[in-house]
C-alpha cells in the first residue's frame, strides 16, 4: 500500500513551504543522522526575510548546512544570498550552472533577459544527473529535466515514490519553456522530460509551484496536451510566456505607472525577442498594450488612471 502524502513527507523528514507564485515552493529536510538540514530552493529575493523566518522556525535544534537548487531561475534561488549570510550554509546548483555562478554572468543566468533580480550568491558544488543527493538520510536520485530550463534537475526518492519536480511538471502543466524565447528548439526536451517522469514509479509530486499532488498519470497527460497545443502554435506559447513575465513583474512591484511598466518591457530582452520572432507584424507598442489588456481582461491585473495594479 502506498503511503499518504503526510506519511511520505514525515518519513522523508520533509517540511514543505508552499509559497505564492512569486516565490517557488521551498522544501526543508531535517531528519536523519546528525543535526544538519538541507533546503531545496529558496524563493524570490523580495521574500528573503520571510524565507529566513520560515526556515529558522522549522529548523528547531538543527542547523541549515546546505541549499540545493533544482535550477537557477530567480524565483527558485533568489533567497540563496540572504540564507548564506544568515546561516553560513553551502549552496549546490545543477552542474552546468556552477561556472556561471562563479563568474556571475547575469546574461547566461537569464536574469538580464527576464528583467528579474537575483542577489549574487556563492556556489559550492554541482548536482550531476545520474548521481544522488542525500537529504535527511535518504538518497534522492538526480535526474536531468531540460525544457523549462536547460540545466534543471528533478529529485526522486524511489522507496517513498516521491518526486520533487520543480517546474518540469505541475498539477496542471509546466513552466514556461524559456529556451524557446531565445529561438532555441526546446519543446522536444519538454516531451522527453515528461516521458522520463512517466517511467518513474511516482505516487506524489511536490512541484515548484502549487500544492503537492498525486494522480501523476493524469497530470502528465494534461501537461502533454498543453505541450501539443504549444507545438502546433508556437505563437501561443510565446504570448503566454510574455504574459507570465509581466504578471511576475507586477506581482513583485504590486503597483506601477503604466509608462514605467512599458519602459521595463522595452528594455527586457525576452520581450524584444518574442516580438521580433513571433509578432513582428504588430507595432511594438501596440503589442505590449495588447498583452496588458489581455491580462486585465483575464483578471490578472487592473489598469486604471495610468497605473497598473496587481490583482
Amino acid at each position: 500500500m502506498s503511503a499518504s502524502l503526510a506519511e511520505a513527507m514525515e518519513w522523508a523528514g520533509l517540511t514543505l513551504f508552499e509559497r505564492g507564485w512569486l516565490s517557488s515552493n521551498c522544501l526543508l529536510f531535517t531528519q536523519g543522522k546528525g543535526d544538519s538540514a538541507t533546503l531545496v530552493d529558496s524563493g524570490y529575493w523580495s521574500h528573503q526575510e520571510q524565507t529566513i523566518e520560515l526556515v529558522r522556525r522549522a529548523l528547531g535544534p538543527a542547523r541549515l548546512e546546505r541549499i540545493v537548487n533544482t535550477h537557477l531561475h530567480s524565483d527558485h534561488c533568489g533567497g540563496n544570498a540572504a540564507l548564506q549570510r544568515a546561516f553560513d550554509c553551502r549552496v549546490e546548483v545543477p552542474d552546468g550552472e556552477h561556472a556561471k555562478v562563479g563568474e556571475w554572468d547575469e546574461a547566461r543566468l537569464t536574469y538580464r533577459a527576464t528583467g528579474q533580480h537575483c542577489p549574487r550568491f556563492r556556489s559550492d558544488g554541482g548536482l550531476r544527473s545520474g548521481t544522488h543527493v542525500v537529504l535527511a538520510g535518504r538518497k534522492w536520485q538526480v535526474h536531468a529535466s531540460p525544457g523549462h530550463d536547460p540545466e534543471s534537475v528533478v529529485l526522486y526518492e524511489p522507496d517513498l515514490r516521491v518526486l520533487v519536480s520543480a517546474d518540469a511538471l505541475w498539477e496542471d502543466g509546466f513552466g514556461v519553456v524559456f529556451p524557446e524565447l531565445e529561438g532555441l528548439d526546446a519543446f522536444a526536451e519538454v516531451r522527453s522530460t515528461l516521458e522520463m517522469i512517466a517511467k518513474l514509479k511516482v505516487d506524489w509530486v511536490i512541484p515548484g509551484h502549487g500544492r503537492a499532488f498525486g494522480d501523476v498519470a493524469h497530470a502528465i497527460d494534461r501537461a502533454a496536451a498543453r505541450l501539443d497545443r504549444f507545438v502546433a502554435d508556437p505563437r501561443r506559447h510565446a504570448a503566454h510566456a510574455a504574459k507570465v513575465l509581466i504578471k511576475f513583474h507586477v506581482l513583485e512591484v504590486q503597483l506601477e505607472p503604466l509608462e514605467k511598466l512599458l519602459a521595463w518591457l522595452g528594455r527586457t530582452a525576452y520581450f524584444v525577442s518574442v516580438h521580433r520572432t513571433h509578432f513582428g507584424n504588430v507595432p511594438m507598442q501596440e503589442w505590449r498594450l495588447g498583452l496588458l489588456e489581455s491580462l486585465a481582461r483575464g483578471g490578472a491585473i487592473e489598469i486604471s488612471q495610468g497605473r497598473v495594479r496587481n490583482l
